[in-house]
């Protein structure tokens, strides 16, 4: 990880050599504390768990001559009160998929550990900038997914410019992953798996974890804004395993006299496999280099003073299984819902909506998400990675932020999946995945 900070480092004085800034050093603390309650329910007679997790981040921001900004974190967690998480429900014999995920998912045992999550060196002018180290991601298939203690972060070299009539140019190399849930940094390859692994081709446990072999990720974005109109595409390749084209076009329209302000989105994709998926032997093998997968998805939406609604759509097609290691992040797709993920498909076909209120004069938030997934059959295994049955999902939420404290909020959400089409299910498809009721609260403070 060094070597792409010290190559910033020795990169940096050519760049600052024909302009001297005023120099001038400022250094900022940046705390990150988080508190999370989770728990899991169902109504039959399924394993229910909870835990209470916390995490501390302390690190600081030291910018100097206006340019330079040299970045560290070193983030401590700890399990401070949950059933017993490595026991296996008795009734499928699976182990817990929710609450294991608040620690460390690469030693379960282990109540008490801590990572170094940032180290990174960034050297900016208006329209372009470098940075190297650990830090952080926002791409459409690799980003933070900051739904437990800590954020997936990456190891790497970002590099942007920006245009006079402003397109904007990225590209991220990246070597490690810092999968959120674990304690420590992986190859590319080592962090696929981490996550369960569903089913191979023949429905048997697929075997890809800790034998996937892929070196490094490569990402280049586009974007652009006009008035009312924003184009983003990206490509992301994963060494030996894939390569996803993606492409996003969103229009607005704003009435002043009424204040209503309408938007239309597309989404496109088109992913294919490389290499040998991963591994040249097939039983190992993340992703079938013969796959070629599509996908559109599409958003029309409502926004009002304190009113915010969406209506979206997916659908998925090909040959093969779209995959996008879910150590990595979520789903670029608007139909996206959090708590559960829908690449593992052959096909798909989604239908979601969010509505979301502000309440006047206060930093109080209410959501409600509904979604419709229909999915491949459960005995296609070649089509259902997770073994996953069709499913509703209605997400309940608010979110609050006090004036009176800086940087501080609460988060609730309350989930339920259940299945649909009157599938007859085995416990292994129920539990996990449906017929459940899934509790989030969350408490957030930032000093940065």
């Amino acid at each position: 990880m060094m070597k792409y900070v010290f190559g910033l480092f020795i990169f940096i004085p050519f760049l600052t050599f024909a302009q001297q800034p005023e120099k001038k050093l400022e250094v900022s603390p940046d705390v990150h504390f988080r508190m999370f309650w989770m728990s899991t329910s169902y109504s039959n007679d399924f394993k229910d768990d909870y835990a209470l997790g916390t995490s501390l981040n302390l690190g600081a921001n030291i910018a100097y001559a206006g340019n330079l900004q040299f970045r560290i974190g070193y983030r401590i967690f700890g399990n401070i009160w949950s059933s017993d998480l490595t026991a296996l429900d008795p009734v499928s014999q699976n182990g817990n998929r929710y609450e294991v995920g608040l620690f460390d998912l690469l030693n379960q045992k282990d109540r008490f550990f801590g990572k170094l999550e940032n180290l990174s060196l960034t050297y900016s002018k208006t329209n372009w900038g470098l940075s190297a180290g650990r830090m952080g991601i926002h791409t459409d298939w690799i980003n933070a997914q900051d739904g437990r203690l800590s954020p997936t972060g990456i190891e790497g070299a970002n590099v942007w410019f920006s245009t006079h009539d402003k397109w904007k140019f990225s590209a991220w190399g990246i070597g490690k992953m810092s999968v959120r849930g674990t304690s420590e940094w992986l190859s590319v390859g080592e962090s696929i798996g981490v996550f369960p692994v569903g089913r191979d081709l023949n429905g048997h446990g697929s075997q890809y974890a800790g034998n996937t072999n892929s070196d490094w990720i490569g990402i280049a974005e586009i974007e652009k804004d006009w008035e009312g109109l924003s184009l983003h595409v990206s490509n992301t390749l994963v060494q030996n395993i894939s390569n996803t084209l993606w492409a996003k076009a969103e229009k607005k329209w704003k009435n002043e006299q009424s204040g209503i302000t309408w938007l239309w989105g597309v989404q496109a994709g088109f992913q294919s496999g490389l290499g040998d998926g991963g591994n040249e032997d097939p039983i190992f093998q993340f992703k079938n280099p013969e796959d070629r997968n599509w996908a559109v998805s599409t958003r029309f939406g409502y926004q009002r003073t304190a009113w915010n609604l969406n209506l979206n759509y997916t659908k998925t097609g090909g040959k093969g299984i779209w995959l996008s290691p879910r150590e990595w992040g979520k789903d670029a797709w608007y139909t996206f819902i959090p708590r559960e993920r829908n690449e593992g498909f052959s096909s798909l076909d989604a239908v979601t909506a969010l509505v979301e209120y502000t309440f006047p004069n206060t930093n109080l938030k209410a959501f409600a998400h509904v979604g419709f997934h229909w999915l491949p059959p459960l005995n296609a295994p070649s089509e259902n990675k997770y073994n996953m049955p069709a499913y509703r999902q209605i997400n309940l939420g608010m979110k609050y932020s006090p004036k009176a404290i800086s940087k501080l909020d609460f988060q609730l959400l309350v989930m339920n999946k259940e299945a649909i089409r009157n599938q007859p299910l085995k416990p292994g498809q129920e539990y996990n995945k449906v017929g459940l009721i899934h509790v989030n609260g969350i408490v957030n403070w930032r000093l940065n």
